[in-house]
């Protein structure tokens, strides 16, 4: 056992680099390796919950698989909301969460309110996962996490219900156009292969 000078030891521990020989503290640092990884920068946003505006930390979702999907009401693609809740409620124990983002960037297709767009996606259809309040996601003015997507892909959204896959580390491993329905055996695919 190596001796340390009581003087040298006392400032080691005043550092949080050593503690007293003997005691429970001394196996600190190994657990604290045992801890999980601290949030993805990608995930570290806030954004408000699109019910009743209460601000979110993305950061809520990490160690999971992200599937990222702007949104909107009155677009072809808007049946989608049904097999983006399916898939979410089939992999949600097994650790994927379907996130929605609502624009107003296409077409003009998602121009109502947060209670309006609520409304759509709950009682119309039936979605139960996480849903933001409406914002942009292409161009200078895209929310940053739409920008960092953009970004990491090379991909910015080029209508409603773009796709983009994050795996449990942060990483975007995927992007996939709007008419790559919830069902398609590639997302699928990829999904299972990042679970």
């Amino acid at each position: 056992m190596i001796r340390i000078p009581a003087a040298i030891f006392t400032v080691l521990t005043l550092a949080g680099l050593a503690a007293p020989q003997g005691s429970a503290h001394a196996a600190a640092p190994a657990q604290a390796a045992a801890q999980p990884a601290a949030c993805p920068a990608i995930l570290n946003k806030t954004f408000n919950r699109l019910q009743d505006d209460a601000p979110q930390n993305l950061c809520q979702y990490a160690g999971k698989v992200i599937l990222v999907v702007n949104t909107a009401s009155y677009c072809g693609y808007t049946p989608q909301y049904k097999g983006l809740e399916e898939l979410h409620a089939k992999y949600a124990a097994r650790g994927l969460v379907v996130l929605g983002f609502p624009s107003n960037d296409f077409g003009k297709q998602e121009p109502g309110s947060s209670k309006e767009i609520a409304e759509l996606c709950y009682n119309t259809y039936g979605v139960k996962f996480p849903m933001f309040a409406k914002s942009p996601v292409k161009g200078s003015a895209a929310n940053p996490l739409h920008a960092e997507l953009a970004k990491a892909t090379g991909q910015e959204p080029k209508w409603n219900f773009t796709k983009y896959l994050i795996d449990r580390e942060g990483k975007v491993i995927a992007h996939f156009p709007s008419k790559v329905e919830p069902g398609d055996k590639a997302l699928a695919a990829k999904i299972e292969q990042a679970l």
